[in-house]
Order: structure tokens, then sequence, then C-alpha cells
């Protein structure tokens, strides 16, 4: 029997191989292949919903905490948003070969860039059958080949999604190892990936923290990663109260299972004791503990004392950390200091705050008046997107197309030489 670092090595080749197909392929064969994939996916919702079905009755079996569960889960309306995101990803520009920054030296060099794909991508996840979806058909649009290895909690869902992409990509006179999935779950199979760094280019992890910590202490190859999900709203002096309440609920509240959920509020001590009061009894109704500073417990008293370490939890869960700040200053510290660089948002109508909170938060996506929910590449108008990166390098945020691409240098010449 093959061992399983032969065998992901094995999976990895061929979808280097498929790399130089896909890097060349137009973007009309690579449209027809995701709404191929669309169509596929709608005609056989019933055996994706079904596989998945099993998988959740083996992992509340086996105990999964109630988010991953929540991440794991399909329903129709999931499935039918898979088939969006393909549609919106085919009717996206392609990136691949855009040529820009030109210039023309005085010898007449014309000196630019042009948009290349990173080559073979290695996406490791857990639960979130819908990441494998979302990742070959962003790898696809961008050129690039994928090598997908998914939770075992996940194991049928994953199979039966992969099976209908590698269908539309033959169809399409594409590949199918294009769009590799690992068939095995075992620990081994995720060390062997981060140890190819000749055949896997990039990886991106898309997990817990265990895992994501794994990944970049032992991956030899370059990842495009995000820890946590520590978001905070902050509630400035003068925020508009309706914004502030309807944003501190659903930044929260919307779902708990995901990193872009708000996990600490930070109110303006001047507007404390008018906003907590009514932001209690609405987080009361939905069942949120409650957990705040000194000054919070002064004005909510029923509620739990905040620990140090409650400022730096991303809980996953209805709890929510509360801290009165003296003024704007204080809060961008506190964000900057416990914070995860993934997305915090003001609610303000003083512009002057405003753009300073735009300015001196250190965050991925920093938004004003919105809810850190709308950080996502489906948001964003990415079409989807294949992680978020709390990194500076090579790229920030929501990862999208451009994101699974880099430049080359273009060198035009008519037959000058170097004196």
């Amino acid at each position: 029997m093959q061992n399983i670092r032969d065998y992901v090595r094995q999976t990895a080749s061929a979808a280097k191989t498929a790399f130089y197909a896909v890097s060349t392929a137009s973007a009309a064969q690579k449209n027809a292949a995701l709404l191929r994939t669309a169509e596929l996916i709608k005609q056989h919702a019933a055996d994706i919903l079904a596989a998945n079905a099993q998988d959740m009755q083996q992992a509340e079996q086996k105990g999964l905490e109630p988010a991953l569960l929540e991440r794991l889960k399909l329903t129709e309306n999931t499935v039918e948003a898979m088939c969006e995101g393909l549609r919106q990803i085919a009717a996206l520009p392609d990136p691949v070969g855009e040529m820009d920054e030109f210039r023309i030296r005085p010898n007449g060099l014309q000196i630019g860039k042009m948009r290349v794909p990173l080559g073979v991508i290695g996406i490791i996840y857990e639960s979130r059958p819908n990441v494998t979806v979302d990742a070959a058909a962003l790898c696809l649009k961008s050129g690039n080949a994928c090598v997908l290895r998914g939770g075992s909690e996940a194991f049928r869902s994953n199979m039966a999604i992969a099976k209908l992409i590698t269908q539309a990509l033959r169809e399409n006179g594409l590949p199918a190892a294009a769009v590799s999935l690992i068939k095995n779950t075992d620990r081994e199979s995720v060390g062997a990936m981060l140890q190819s760094p000749e055949l896997i280019d990039v990886i991106i992890p898309r997990g817990g923290k265990s895992l994501v910590a794994r990944i970049a202490a032992e991956a030899r190859v370059p990842v495009i990663k995000h820890l946590d999900g520590i978001c905070h709203v902050y509630i400035d002096q003068a925020a508009d109260t309706e914004k502030a309440l309807n944003i501190a609920i659903n930044a929260k509240t919307s779902r708990y299972g995901t990193c872009n959920t708000m996990e600490t509020l930070l109110v303006h001590e001047k507007r404390a004791a008018e906003i907590l009061p009514l932001l209690a009894a609405k987080y009361a109704e939905k069942r949120v503990e409650l957990r705040g500073c000194p000054r919070t417990l002064a004005i909510l008293p029923d509620i739990q004392t905040a620990s140090d370490e409650d400022w730096d939890t991303e809980y996953l869960a209805p709890i929510l950390a509360i801290k009165i700040v003296d003024n704007l200053t204080e809060a961008v510290a506190h964000i900057n200091t416990h914070g995860s660089r993934h997305t915090d948002a003001i609610v303000t109508e003083s512009y002057t705050d405003a753009q300073t909170f735009l300015r001196a938060v250190d965050s991925a996506s920093v938004m004003v008046n919105a809810s850190t929910r709308f950080a996502d590449g489906f948001e964003y108008g990415l079409g989807a997107e294949i992680g978020i990166s709390t990194d500076k390098i090579h790229v920030r945020g929501p990862v999208g197309l451009e994101g699974l691409t880099s430049q080359k240098w273009i060198v035009l010449g008519n037959g000058q030489v170097r004196g």
C-alpha cells in the first residue's frame, strides 16, 4: 500500500503539471468550467446534502464543538450560495495576463508588469465544505492549480463536491488534477504538504487556531494566514444611537462561529450610561453572556467581571467583553494591543474621528458605521474568498483573485543592447 507522504507528493506533482495547462487557459474556458460546476452542484444538491447529513451525524456523535458544527452544516441555501459564488467568480474579470505600470525609458525600452498565477496552492481546512468550492473556483479563475486537504469531519461532503468539480474540468478540456482533493485525513498528509516547497508554492490554512499555528510553525512553504478573529466595535462619542445599537447587535449575534464576529465592544465614557443598558437588554434576549470592565459593571451590575484574558480571547460563542474607554485614542490603543489585526469598526458621525480611526487601527479591514460581519470576500465583491490574511505580505484581508496572483516584470525592446 502506498504510504501517505508518497501519495501526497504524487498528488501535488500531478497538480504541478496541471498548473502549466491552467495558467495558459483562456478566460472563456475557465469560466465555462466554473459555470458547469454550478450547474452540476445544483443538479446534485440532494447528494451533497445527504453526504453532509452523514458528516453531521458523525461529528455530533464525536462531540464536535458547536462553532465547528455550524461551519460544517450545509443547507439548500448554502448550496445555492456556492452556485451563486461560482457564477459571480465567472463574471469577474480574469486578472491573469493584465499588464500595467508601463513606462518608456530613454533608450526606448518599454518596461511594465504582468499579473501571473502563484502556481500550486495548498489549502488545508476544517469543517466548511463550502471552502472546497470557493478554493477551487478562485484558484482556477486565477490560473492556479490547487491541492485541497479538508478535515475528517467533512470528508463525505468534500468528496461529493470535488467529484463534480473534476467532472466540470474534464468536460471543458482542463486537467482534472488542477483541483486535487487529498483523499486521506491522516495528520501526516498535512505534514507532507507543508514539507514540499518544490511542488506547492503557497499554503492557505482555514481552521482553528491550533491548526493554523501548527502550519505556521512547521511549513517550509510560504503561508497566507490569520490566527484569530478578535474583532472590535468602538462606539464613539459622536455615534448615532440607532446605528450603534444595530451594528453592535449584528456584529455579535449575526453568527457566533465566524472570524469576523465582534468579540469586544468598546464604548466612549460619555455614551456608556445611555447605550449600554439598551444593548444589554437586546443581548439578554439573545442570551449573550456579557463580561465587563469595572466601569461597565457600575452601569450593568448583573454581568460578569472581565478578566485580562477576556481582552485577548476569540470566543466563537455568545459571549462578549465590554470596556468603557476615555476617548478615541484609548480605543485605538486597546485594539492595536489586544486585537488580531483582522477587522475593527467605529460607529461615529465625526468625519475627523472616522479618518483618525481608519489611519491608526492596524488591521486588515477597518470600517466606519458598518458591522464587522461584512469582512468577507463575497461581501467585498470578490465573488468568494479563499481566506483572510492578517499578514502584511503579500496580501492582506479577504484573499480573492488578485490575492492569488503575483506580478512579473515585462520588458519590450526593439533590438536594444546595453553599453
